[in-house]
């Protein structure tokens, strides 16, 4: 269900939640299970965040980031080497799933279609799935799909957020065109998050914004704190 209607937090508010969102993303955190059938998926406990985007464009680095970890999730150079639903449970609050990339050249048309419809079902029909992180490389052009995923996520009804990976490779000038860009398009999708964050994995560049939007949509019966 999309719904943006929380008011915008006060300087207070965004202070507290960064703190909340540290903590939260210190704590322990695992593997659980990979799927590659939506058979195969695990029951869903635990409010869910979603990492999608094209083949290296940074998911697993971002993931390992903003938990502080090195090679909790696998980075590769390799594009389209994730090839299933890989799930990661934090603090006994969060899951964090980690979606194959999509759009590599060298796939096949039948992989391809079979991700995107195994990927839909995924998106459509998780009870708990609060939001999908839509990560865009910073450094290049909206590919067509980037936009198919976008067109996607709204048919799925499917709040997602874009986040701009390899923030600190562009000049300011150029990011900030970026995100004025990639806004725009945002604003002209019904699932879209309006908020789009700029991260670096490499310098921590937006790591605890996001960290903190996080942890809002974690389960909070089980914050401990």
């Amino acid at each position: 269900m999309v719904d943006f209607t929380s008011p915008t937090p006060t300087p207070e508010e965004q202070e507290r939640d960064r703190e909340i969102g540290r903590v939260l993303f210190s704590g322990e955190f695992n593997f659980v299970f990979g799927a590659q059938k939506l058979g195969q998926l695990p029951d869903p406990l635990l409010p869910e965040i979603a990492f999608a985007g094209r083949s290296n464009v940074g998911k697993s680095s971002l993931i390992n980031a903003l938990t502080g970890r090195r090679a909790l999730a696998r980075a590769s150079s390799q594009p389209g080497r994730t090839k299933q639903l890989n799930f990661f449970e934090l603090a006994d609050r969060l899951t964090l799933v980690d979606m194959p990339g999509y759009g590599f050249a060298k796939a096949a048309k039948d992989v391809k279609d079979d991700w995107q419809g195994m990927m839909f079902s995924y998106l459509r029909g998780r009870p708990t799935l609060r939001r999908v992180v839509l990560l865009l490389d910073s450094r290049v052009e909206l590919k067509e799909s980037d936009g198919e995923i976008m067109k996607l996520l709204d048919r799925a009804a499917v709040t997602f957020q874009v986040v701009l990976t390899k923030c600190d490779v562009p000049k300011p000038n150029a990011l900030a065109a970026k995100l004025r860009a990639v806004s725009e398009v945002v604003a002209t999708h019904a699932a879209a998050f309006p908020e789009v964050l700029a991260t670096s994995s490499q310098t921590g560049m937006g790591i605890e914004v996001l960290r903190a939007e996080l942890a809002r949509l974690a389960n909070p019966a089980r914050a401990g704190m």
